[in-house]
């Protein structure tokens, strides 16, 4: 799920906030995360206490992209598939039931022999916290579906996962794009219109049709974007202020009280029993999320015991080295395999003579960046290492290359400066760098100001705050196309991991869905990227599906659609009283319904 990054790396929860790990490089495959404190008799009880920064980019699963929105959803929000929570690294990326009763397959009788249909049954005693509790039914999950492509700044964030591959659905979108922004006119469309590829056959069963067979579309209907919705949902805005005081849950929790940019409170949701759910155990009583501190004050916290763990941040690079050597259980390092952060270009940017809309401007500031001096703002070499192409390592169609090779991959201004200069442009250029202002993005945004002086080029920082970032700015057309930003540097974790060609390159580049909400954040529309997508996702087989996805790195990096800078590990702490902490690739964080607190504490 190209969870969007936040200071860890928002990784686009997928939005926005983040690479796809291969056999021996898993989330949670690392010797410093092993140790996940999971000695004892789990307890039920407690409050956790979650630290961090600032806020989820949306707390409505139809639109939520932030990878720190994916552990408050992991907690209230279910959907019919999921991943489970496990240190094995050959069973953490593998789909498994979660409403739905089992796999489809076509010897159940769930999957058609052509792979163009799911029939999937809802397991019973899942429900609604309504008034009174009521079950989740297969009409929920239509509803869901349905309000995906909403005309809002709201809609869905990976809209080509859908329209690309459920039948009727690019249609249902079409007509709903053209309708009137309100609650009144947006509740009549879709209690008024269908999409013909999801229907409800009874209150238990599901169908999906697809236009094509499509072997990761488990992997899709597992993002928290296909959860079942509540038929209340249909009298709000889709995550406006008013819709954030009345979410209702199906998970194990439920929120119970929301302050924009200040806390979430989560207390257990009285409608759940863990005999309908196989995924969560739900051992503490509350979950209570306080955001404010920076990432250093969160470190502190949570090392003196007055919080668990971390909400958006991560270890501070200068707290690593003494928590390795000191060999401290607390702390977790885990190969995620994610490609964070990068530079993206707003090719539509009107600022400097539309100079970013030109290839070789781009690829001349391709020289400009230290990538090792942003290393080291995560951690230096023992937690990342230089990248030099859109796909990370251990992702579905990775073939390492290096097009613009640096003495020590340390960036050359004076190549930098000499395009710059062959471009057009000997005197440089002025850039609007947009900037979260929190966790570590400043000091990013900082060497790359450097980075880029050197080669006749100056940045103007413009801070944003770090839970508005995606959603009220990056990927808001109209702020790109007036040219409110010309660069900026988010972070992508992939939408799951495993068969992901279809995470990596699709949702960042693939410039036929840019809307409202897109994180093709710079507007990347090149036709053979595009036609290359198309034969990836509809190559027979995942051999000759990673052979396009190479062919769309390649060509991607030819064209300079991002200047890469690093593959990074995830480094996250825990205070002592936190037992089974288990990494969720995902969220990059601890799963939230795993954790068990010491007894008495």
């Amino acid at each position: 799920m190209g969870a969007l990054l936040t200071s860890v790396a928002l990784a686009a929860a997928g939005c926005s906030s983040g690479s796809k790990p291969g056999p021996g490089n898993s989330p949670g495959n690392s010797s410093d995360s092993a140790n996940v404190n999971a000695t004892g008799t789990p307890t039920k009880g407690g409050t956790l206490k979650v630290l961090g920064n600032s806020d989820v980019d949306h707390l409505d699963t139809a639109s939520a992209y932030y990878a720190t929105s994916y552990t408050v959803e992991r907690a209230y929000a279910r959907q019919l598939f999921t991943y489970p929570a496990s240190t094995d690294p050959n069973k953490v990326n593998e789909v498994v039931p979660d409403l739905a009763t089992d796999l489809p397959t076509t010897a159940n009788g769930g999957l058609s022999a052509d792979g163009l249909t799911y029939t999937i049954h809802l397991r019973q005693g899942a429900m609604w916290n309504t008034t009174p509790a009521r079950a989740v039914t297969a009409q929920d999950e239509v509803l869901g579906m349905k309000r995906l492509c909403n005309p809002t700044p709201n809609a869905v964030g990976a809209l080509s996962y859908y329209a690309g591959v459920i039948a009727g659905f690019a249609d249902y979108c079409n007509a709903f794009a053209k309708v009137k922004p309100d609650i009144a006119d947006m509740k009549a469309y879709i209690t008024g219109h269908d999409i013909s590829g999801v229907q409800a056959v009874d209150a238990s069963t599901v169908k999906f049709t697809l236009v094509k067979p499509a072997s990761d579309f488990l992997n899709i209907l597992a993002m928290p974007f296909s959860s079942p919705a509540p038929v209340e949902y249909l009298n709000y805005m889709p995550d406006d202020a008013t819709f954030r005081q009345h979410t209702i849950s199906d998970g194990p929790y439920q929120i119970t009280a929301y302050t924009a940019g200040q806390s979430v409170k989560l207390d257990r949701n009285p409608a759940w029993a863990k005999a309908s759910d196989p995924v969560r155990d739900a051992y503490v009583d509350h979950i209570d999320v306080t955001e404010g501190p920076d990432e250093a004050a969160v470190q502190q916290q949570i090392q003196a015991g007055t919080a668990d763990m971390e909400w958006d941040t991560t270890v501070p690079t200068a707290s690593i080295p003494a928590l390795k050597a000191t060999k401290d259980a607390r702390l977790g390092i885990y190969t995620a395999g994610i490609s964070n952060p990068f530079l993206v270009f707003n090719f539509q940017s009107p600022s400097n003579g539309s100079a970013l809309s030109k290839p070789a401007v781009r690829q001349a500031l391709e020289y400009a960046v230290d990538k090792v001096a942003i290393g080291q703002i995560y951690g230096g070499p023992s937690l990342n290492t230089p990248l030099d192409q859109t796909i990370p390592p251990g992702s579905l169609g990775y073939q390492k290359m290096d097009p613009y090779a640096t003495p020590g991959s340390k960036g050359d201004p004076a190549k930098c400066k000499s395009m710059l200069a062959a471009a057009g442009y000997p005197n440089g250029l002025v850039l609007k760098d947009l900037v979260r202002n929190a966790g570590k993005h400043p000091a990013v945004a900082q060497s790359i100001q450097t980075d880029m002086k050197a080669c006749g080029v100056t940045t103007q920082i413009v801070p944003v705050p770090q839970g508005d970032y995606y959603g009220k700015y990056l990927s808001v057309p109209s702020l790109a196309k007036s040219g409110g930003w010309d660069i900026s540097e988010p972070g992508w974790i992939p939408d799951w991991f495993g068969n992901n060609g279809r995470a990596n390159i699709e949702p960042l580049f693939d410039g036929r869905g840019y809307a409202p909400g897109s994180t093709d954040w710079g507007d990347v529309n090149d036709t053979q990227v595009n036609a290359l997508i198309d034969k990836a996702l509809g190559a027979p087989d995942e051999s000759t599906a990673a052979g396009f996805w190479a062919q769309a790195d390649q060509r991607l990096m030819a064209i300079a659609a991002i200047v890469p800078f690093e593959a990074q590990s995830t480094a996250v702490f825990r205070s002592d009283r936190v037992h089974n902490a288990i990494f969720e690739p995902f969220a990059q964080n601890y799963d939230v319904t795993e954790i068990w607190l010491s007894p008495n504490s």
